[in-house]
């Protein structure tokens, strides 16, 4: 039983040979389930990233635990990034590998329930309320908080006219997020952390500008 890494596929088979010399192969019959699964987490340590799906939805978690576990090393959250989750495959393969014994059949694992499982039920806990997913604005919209690589705040990519009615930026930790402030058209118009300030100076500068360019908007 072992990974091809050319067909994407594990290979399980009985050989009859005579030293490096392959007179006969067929099938591996019986149940072999529990090596093949061995075999698939071994070669994910090895070439994990080519064969699972690392997606959008699953990398903005990443970020989110990392942006916490950053700025908390007291609570010891665990390596979630893209080779920790690899080499972690023989802890969590067992668990969410099951019947699969292909790329495409890998693929369909959802690495969020992956990479949450790694963090107990208190640093889950904390996670959702230190680091938030989603920002409800005065529109009613639920907007995605986005935790970028090297920035030291998340950021609310949201429509001006949206916020019309918020006083003060919502918060990540304790801290104002950064809002890029878009256009109707959804262009960026002003970035900032301190959204009092903005109503009361540079919005009217934004405003005349907005009012040029979409005057059939209010503003």
């Amino acid at each position: 039983v072992s990974w091809d890494g050319k067909a994407g596929a594990v290979v399980a088979r009985r050989e009859v040979r005579i030293g490096a010399i392959l007179l006969q192969a067929k099938p591996l019959s019986g149940n072999v389930r529990e090596r093949v699964q061995q075999v698939v987490c071994e070669a994910i340590v090895k070439d994990g990233p080519s064969m699972l799906s690392f997606s959008d939805e699953v990398q903005h978690m990443q970020r989110r635990i990392a942006f916490v576990a950053t700025r908390h090393p007291e609570l010891e959250l665990p390596a979630v990034d893209t080779q920790a989750i690899c080499e972690g495959a023989r802890e969590w393969g067992p668990f969410f590998v099951g019947k699969a014994a292909t790329v495409a059949e890998l693929k369909k694992i959802d690495l969020r329930e992956v990479v949450w499982s790694r963090l107990t039920y208190q640093q889950q806990q904390t996670v959702e309320r230190l680091a938030p997913t989603h920002v409800v604005v005065p529109t009613g919209s639920r907007i995605r908080l986005d935790y970028r690589i090297g920035t030291a705040a998340p950021v609310l990519r949201v429509r001006l006219q949206e916020c019309f009615g918020m006083v003060d930026p919502p918060q990540a930790d304790g801290q104002p997020v950064l809002m890029e402030l878009l256009s109707p058209g959804f262009k960026p118009v002003q970035l900032t952390t301190d959204l009092h300030s903005f109503w009361q100076t540079a919005y009217f500068d934004v405003r005349k500008e907005l009012r040029r360019r979409y005057p059939k908007h209010s503003w």
